[in-house]
């Protein structure tokens, strides 16, 4: 894999942590900007043939 693709992958990993950890506190600000974040890096990750898949916790597919 290469390093861009690792680099998307891992912005696509935060996005979710931080998605999760704004639903635990219950920040409902926090998962507006996360959820954006996340489909952004999946988007991304996806436009530039990265294979991603978004696990339910965070809300997506």
């Amino acid at each position: 894999m290469g390093e861009v693709a690792e680099a998307l992958l891992a912005r696509v990993r935060k996005a979710g942590a931080a998605l999760s950890a704004a639903r635990i506190a219950d920040d409902a600000y926090a998962v507006a900007v996360a959820e954006d974040e996340l489909d952004d890096a999946v988007r991304l990750a996806r436009g530039n043939g990265v294979d991603v898949e978004v696990s339910e916790a965070s809300g997506e597919e």
